[in-house]
């Protein structure tokens, strides 16, 4: 099948045999890339990253994975164009879909991202807006595979601020690859209503299942990953304190990672992560960890989307 052209704005929009042929195609590019394998698939070709919001994994994902193949991305801070300042989106997309072959937005509204790919005539990828987060998820899955060996019928648990954009993004993921997944939460930060059920659409087809709850030890029970975020996202430190009190007992320490009642469970993190608060340092940085992998495969599965959606793969 044939991905060419496509944008990634939300991994709604894709089957579940398209997110398999991706994870595929970055589990090649993570194999060549162990082994030393140089390709130069994207040279002569550009890559506009346009960046709202500060990043590690994602700008450095996007920018090696396309720069090591000869591309050449160019990196886009809020002060560099005139995004929704100036000029409309609309203008800013029409202007970059003549200069690059493909952009990268990381930023705020939703919106914007789809704005850009619907004026820009050229693949957009949502490094992360406040809905969605549909890079960081491939990466997780293709970790989740390479720890199990396999993704339909695994159990994915996560905890903590279960309305954030991976937890989102995990819903529909994991839903769509026939991964059940529970979600405990305090009910003030339980995922909408719509995105439950847009995901227990996707589980009926698959045959996953889709759980939420507030208790954080029902919740991990037979779990073969445990995955946990920061309390507050980006723009939220405001609401650091009321958070705090909120998720105290949802915190991943070693007596939560035992309750899942698998010695062979793993605990899996977007990062950056807040040591003592959503998780201990005695967890993140030890055996059952996958935190590093999961950023490490930021780069494989992008440059795979890129590949994909460029007709280079």
């Amino acid at each position: 099948m044939s991905l060419e052209g496509r944008s990634l704005l939300t991994l709604k929009d894709f089957s579940a045999e398209e997110i398999e042929e991706l994870l595929n195609l970055a589990a090649t590019a993570k194999r060549d890339s162990s082994s030393g394998v140089r390709h130069r698939r994207f040279e002569g070709r550009t890559l506009a990253m346009i960046f709202e919001k500060r990043s590690t994994r994602t700008r450095c994902a996007f920018e090696t994975a396309f720069g090591e193949e000869g591309g050449h991305p160019v990196f886009l801070a809020p002060n560099d164009i005139h995004l929704g300042e100036k000029e409309s989106v609309e203008d800013t997309a029409r202007v970059l879909g003549r200069m690059f072959d493909c952009i990268q937005f990381r930023g705020y509204k939703q919106a914007t991202a789809e704005t850009l790919a619907a004026y820009s005539g050229k693949p957009v990828y949502n490094g992360l807006t406040d809905s969605y987060h549909p890079t960081q998820v491939l990466a997780d899955l293709l970790t989740l595979r390479e720890t199990t060996g396999s993704l339909a019928g695994r159990k994915l648990a996560f905890v903590g601020d279960g309305r954030n954009n991976v937890a989102r993004s995990l819903l529909i993921g994991c839903a769509k690859m026939g991964v059940s997944m529970s979600i405990g939460a305090p009910r003030e930060l339980q995922p909408d209503d719509d995105i439950v059920s847009i995901a227990r659409s996707f589980a009926a087809t698959s045959g996953a299942t889709i759980e939420i709850g507030r208790d954080p030890v029902n919740t991990v029970r037979g779990a073969d990953a445990v995955y946990t975020d920061v309390w507050y996202s980006m723009g939220e430190e405001a609401k650091a304190a009321e958070r705090i009190a909120l998720l105290t007992t949802y915190r991943v320490d070693d007596a939560l990672m035992e309750a899942t009642g698998l010695q062979t469970s793993v605990f899996l993190h977007c990062l950056p992560a807040v040591k003592g608060n959503e998780v201990t340092a005695s967890v993140i940085d030890g055996p059952r960890s996958r935190a590093w992998d999961q950023a490490e495969n930021r780069k494989h599965t992008i440059k795979a989307v890129m590949l994909a959606t460029l007709g280079l793969a």
